[in-house]
């Protein structure tokens, strides 16, 4: 009989911490006795899980942003995430450790069509750009789903994802074992259904990885006791955490982890063996993925579905804010969207120009220099038109980062996180501003003010101005 197996994930991500208008991550004294949260994660987190040689042997997703900062102010810790997608023992590109992730965190299912291509579009081409290979995984912010998402996925080659057990239509379904999503027109997902019990005891119990042999002993063990599948499927669990679960937010774990997922000689027999998500969706055939149905518009972090990131969602003390500001920034969005056509109709057609947009994040990784990108797009375009082209497009970088989860996520809109993603709509309005003479700044001006902080009282508003103050700008029109 094939021996059970253990798979852990760590879902490794920080949001665009870079002010837009310097390209610098500015200190944060609440981090102290760091610089900023980067630095004070990578300190505890990421640096020593590389150095223990910890993704060697789990799955896990590097965050463009997040990879991206590491690559400029820590190489040897993004070297080592990049070359632990593929050690020695891996010798099929398919069974690597790695996975993509949609590029900005956003959550995909309330983006626009256009929206969520470009996201794992960049997602997969970053992924590629930086482990020189094509992504056969992604990682979904926040887990969040639906069965368009999965379909987009699908099209760009991705074959396999990780969700949470109550993301299954079938809530007795048995998550040892892979499945199969059928998405039409002969395509279809591979998912992971992650064993909730183990990855919230990994999560939010910090007894429970004080000791490996302990945990592998008590909590895993049992989970893979028993018959396997009458029709020979191995019997497998998933560990599924955010990666800063080992270091930052449980002090020492990168120990626990470098105990469980690589065991050595010493360690006791336990009765299953440890392997990567990528190793089981490539090892099993066709036949042995029994098929599901994915519940539509739901997450791994919220038991309201979505909810925790467009309304009032009952897991936060007072969401009414949260409604307001996603409409401000989507009504910012179809403008900006709007006046890029406008501008750009001189010398491209409107397909053309999102297109190129789909392909721009080779531009933001160093792949293609600005004005290459520009000349391979618009060969017959004068300067002029060339940086019009150019200056749509990095507008409409800042206009995606908006939308990054982490807004909408904490409690009040006063948080570094919201006032990050209203300086990334404030860089993207600015800019078409300056190219067009609109006005989109003040109109999304107006309409922060319909929301107020709970802790403070003070309107989207002045949070907005505030956010540009810290940054050392100002709105450019009101």
């Amino acid at each position: 009989m094939t021996q059970p197996k253990l798979a852990v994930h760590g879902h490794f991500y920080q949001p665009e911490r870079r002010n837009p208008f310097s390209g610098q991550v500015p200190p944060q004294p609440s981090a102290a006795p760091y610089r900023d949260w980067n630095a004070r994660i990578d300190a505890k987190c990421y640096r020593p899980n590389a150095e223990r040689g910890n993704l060697r042997h789990i799955s896990y997703d590097l965050g463009p942003t997040l990879a991206t900062w590491l690559k400029d102010n820590d190489p040897a810790t993004h070297a080592g995430f990049v070359a632990s997608d593929l050690p020695p023992h891996i010798d099929v590109p398919e069974r690597g450790n790695a996975m993509a992730q949609a590029y900005h965190h956003t959550i995909l299912p309330l983006a626009s069509l256009a929206d969520r291509r470009t996201e794992i579009r960049w997602g997969v081409r970053d992924f590629e750009l930086r482990f020189d290979r094509r992504a056969t995984g992604m990682w979904l912010p926040e887990t969040a789903v639906d069965l368009l998402t999965l379909r987009i996925l699908a099209d760009e080659g991705v074959r396999y994802t990780i969700l949470a057990p109550w993301q299954a239509e079938d809530s007795r379904l048995d998550t040892r074992r892979p499945y199969r999503v059928d998405l039409g027109e002969d395509r279809a997902m591979i998912v992971l259904f992650f064993d909730a019990a183990l990855s919230a005891a990994a999560s939010f119990e910090p007894g429970a990885t004080v000791d490996a042999d302990s945990f592998a002993r008590e909590r895993v063990s049992p989970c893979l006791a028993g018959p396997g599948f009458s029709d020979g499927a191995a019997l497998m669990a998933v560990i599924a955490t955010d990666g800063e679960m080992y270091g930052h937010h449980q002090e020492s774990r990168d120990l626990f982890l470098a105990r469980l997922a690589n065991p050595g000689p010493d360690a006791p027999e336990w009765g299953f063996e440890i392997t990567t998500v990528g190793q089981i969706v490539d090892g099993m055939p066709a036949s042995e993925f029994l098929q599901t149905q994915v519940a539509e518009r739901t997450s791994w972090s919220c038991h309201h579905g979505v909810l925790r990131w467009t309304g009032e969602c009952a897991d936060t003390a007072d969401g009414r804010w949260k409604g307001p500001l996603r409409a401000a920034l989507e009504r910012l969005a179809s403008a900006i969207d709007t006046v890029a056509e406008r501008l750009a109709a001189d010398f491209m057609e409107p397909a053309a120009l999102w297109k190129a947009r789909d392909q721009y994040v080779d531009v933001i990784f160093g792949a293609e220099a600005a004005e290459d990108f520009a000349k391979r797009h618009l060969p017959l375009a004068t300067r002029e038109q060339e940086a019009v082209f150019l200056d749509v497009l990095e507008a409409e970088r800042w206009r995606l980062a908006m939308f990054a989860s982490d807004g909408w996520y904490w409690d009040d809109p006063v948080g570094l996180e919201t006032k990050q993603v209203l300086l990334c709509a404030a860089k993207a309005a600015q800019m078409v501003d300056g190219a067009a003479g609109t006005n989109l700044e003040g109109r999304l001006m107006d309409d922060l003010s319909l929301f107020t902080s709970p802790s403070s009282g003070i309107d989207g508003t002045e949070i907005y101005v505030q956010a540009l103050s810290e940054a050392g700008r100002s709105p450019a029109r009101r």
